[in-house]
């Protein structure tokens, strides 16, 4: 049973790594808006911390996150989309814009925004019991976290085709051959990740924060538009007078079948 007084998101910073855990595994931490708001909150607040060198995203439990936890938005009485919107697109930008380290250890399947906005951290470690699935066509919906843009870039148009359009699933082996993900580790070896996260975190922080400037500064306004244009799309796919009914009874198909 999931604690109501325990944090959805927790981060505490160790040796110049501010470790930020999603804290819902027993809705295999499934994001709400509030989570998102409080991640931007984090990010703002790291940007501006000189004691964070590196910020790394991981989840704790099976997964790393399976996305936006649909079921917990629409039962809300005072969920407003345009809200909402614009709480999703404020925390994709302050991903972009986040001048420091950006890591992901993704520590089980990534779901939907949990996989799309993967390819806006500039590093991502992998477990091999991980997966990476976009499924919009099933629930209606269209890209989102700049994956229009960045899935083609790194995949190429093929495959990033196959996650976009038909929510083929990526595994972790396939992803680190294409570039998605830098390294595969085994599931019960994770703390080689965090020890290896601990001998980067001493290299020289001017230099990290130079190279990061130059490998971002030539995407950032692009991607804050692609995020715009995206936001924009999936607002009308929201909108659209079935679509609330139909994830409520897709997720709860799925949950009947469990």
């Amino acid at each position: 049973m999931e604690s109501e007084q325990e944090p959805h998101i927790l981060t505490f910073i160790d040796n110049g790594i501010q470790k930020v855990v999603f804290n819902r595994p027993t809705k295999k931490n499934a994001l709400t808006y509030q989570m998102y708001t409080e991640l931007t909150r984090i990010l703002d607040s790291s940007a501006m911390d000189d004691a964070v060198r590196i910020l790394a995203v991981t989840g704790k439990g099976d997964f790393y996150s399976s996305g936006n936890d649909f079921i917990c938005t629409f039962e809300d009485e005072s969920f407003d989309l345009d809200q909402a919107m614009a709480t999703m697109q404020d925390c994709i930008n302050a991903l972009i814009m986040y001048p420091k380290i950006l890591i992901a250890v993704v520590n089980g399947p990534a779901i939907g925004i949990a996989a799309t906005t993967l390819a806006l951290f500039d590093i991502v470690y992998a477990s091999d019991k991980a997966y990476f699935l976009t499924p919009f066509s099933k629930l209606g919906l269209s890209p989102e976290g700049c994956s229009s843009y960045t899935f083609p870039k790194i995949m190429g148009p093929s495959k990033s085709g196959e996650m976009l359009f038909f929510g083929q699933k990526l595994s972790a082996k396939d992803a680190a051959q294409i570039g998605f993900v830098s390294r595969v580790y085994k599931d019960d070896s994770i703390s080689e990740v965090w020890d290896h996260l601990c001998k980067i975190s001493h290299l020289s922080s001017e230099s990290l924060s130079a190279t990061k400037k130059l490998l971002s500064r030539w995407n950032k306004e692009f991607l804050i538009e692609v995020n715009k244009h995206e936001m924009e799309q999936l607002r009308e796919m929201f909108a659209m007078p079935n679509f609330a009914s139909n994830i409520m009874l897709h997720f709860m198909s799925k949950k009947s079948k469990i």
